[in-house]
């Protein structure tokens, strides 16, 4: 097509179907399909991100039961000494109620806590100590409200029957009385996400000394290495009486080693780094997890755990509060003192223990007694680190 001089005017109606105009406009097709379906991957990957994180936040429950019942004593609860320092209260729950947890005997609607730990985090985060509180220990437990509503009479008891009676918030309110250690958060986890958080990490290794046979745990293990899985993780942590000498304060042990090999488990395979591994763990975690309100969602738990995940596994200690039998009772506890109130003080103030597997034997039994280490430098010495009977998460395996 010209004008009237001859000129062209340009492309028809039908030019660009042939030659550069039909290049032209299949690449700009080509280009907004690119866009459009790299934004609709991106979308899908947003989507089932926060589907992911939609479901992972939904898992936690919150405790918030407990957090109004704390708020109700706040005025006699303990002050926190040094800014930055936390301390966390990991109770197992032995309740029977929940999926897969009914596999381990009727609840006869008593939940005690199995396990009760008390997790120090220095304020530096350069170590934690975990200390183990027998459940047979001695205590006063205050007057607890139950779940009926009704509330209980102070009583001079087991340890265990703080949670029986008013749950976690009775639980805490005992060891805050025990320790005057202010409880920063705490966390509650039942059986099965015990087991499920084991099996989401394909089993956890342990060395056995002497093979095991428990038909109450429904446990045969062969002696040496032994790779456990849930099932039988649970059984090995809680049966007592057919492993070593039977008593609570072995089995606390066992279980502080096995604690220390899930935790080298995790930190060896850099589990917390790669997404495939650590969302089962994650699922199986916050699926078992009741916690206080402010850790009752990833971003909390996410802030907490960014913390450890730099501490050596080396700086990671587990140790039971020193106890000896109960001066009524040989099947009870109390505590030794003034041993227990050393280790006590110096959490509260945020001061460094250490662990040590050597044992010296004691006239009375006692377990855990500290033991002086020399103090560092010359003339002038800073107060010695005291040694307490229990060991490390390097430190769970064979030799």
């Amino acid at each position: 097509m010209t004008d009237t001089a001859g000129r062209p005017l340009g492309p028809g109606p039908g030019a660009l179907a042939t030659g550069d105009g039909l290049a032209q406009r299949r690449r700009r097709r080509w280009v907004r399909g690119s866009a459009l379906g790299a934004a609709g991957l991106l979308v899908a990957a947003a989507g089932a991100g926060c589907a992911v994180y939609a479901k992972l936040n939904g898992n936690i429950t919150a405790d918030e039961a407990a957090a109004a019942e704390l708020a109700r004593y706040e005025r006699e609860r303990p002050t926190a000494l040094v800014r930055g320092a936390l301390n966390i209260l990991v109770i197992g729950s032995d309740t029977r109620s929940g999926e897969g947890n009914d596999a381990y005997g009727r609840d006869h609607g008593t939940e005690r806590s199995d396990t009760t730990i008390l997790l120090h985090l220095a304020a530096d985060r350069t170590s934690a100590t975990a200390v183990s509180l027998p459940r047979d220990l001695m205590v006063d437990i205050p007057g607890c409200l139950r779940a009926d509503g009704s509330r209980g009479e102070p009583v001079f008891a087991m340890f265990n029957h703080a949670f029986q009676v008013g749950g976690s918030a009775c639980t805490i309110r005992t060891v805050e009385k025990l320790t005057d250690i202010r409880v920063d958060h705490h966390m509650v986890a039942d059986f099965s996400g015990f087991k499920e958080m084991v099996d989401a990490v394909d089993g956890v290794e342990v060395c056995l000394k002497e093979p095991v046979d428990d038909k109450a745990a429904k446990l045969r293990l062969p002696a040496g290495r032994v790779t456990l899985d849930g099932e039988q993780a649970l059984g090995y942590v809680r049966m007592r009486k057919s492993l070593g000498d039977g008593s609570d304060t072995e089995r606390m042990e066992r279980q502080q080693r096995f604690l220390g090999a899930l935790v080298d488990k995790v930190r060896g395979e850099d589990v917390l780094l790669h997404p495939a591994k650590l969302y089962p763990l994650l699922d199986a975690a916050t699926s078992a997890l009741t916690t206080d309100p402010e850790l009752a969602s990833l971003r909390g738990l996410y802030q907490l755990v960014r913390g450890l995940r730099d501490i050596p596994t080396g700086r990671v200690q587990f140790l039971t509060v020193p106890r000896k039998s109960y001066v009524y009772d040989a099947n009870r506890d109390q505590l030794v003192e003034p041993e227990a109130e050393k280790l006590f003080a110096r959490l509260r103030a945020d001061e460094p223990v250490a662990v040590s597997e050597d044992r010296a034997p004691a006239p009375d039994h006692s377990q855990g007694i500290p033991r002086k280490s020399a103090g560092k430098g010359g003339g002038k010495t800073a107060s010695p680190t005291p040694t307490f009977s229990g060991n490390t998460a390097a430190e769970h395996g064979c030799e």
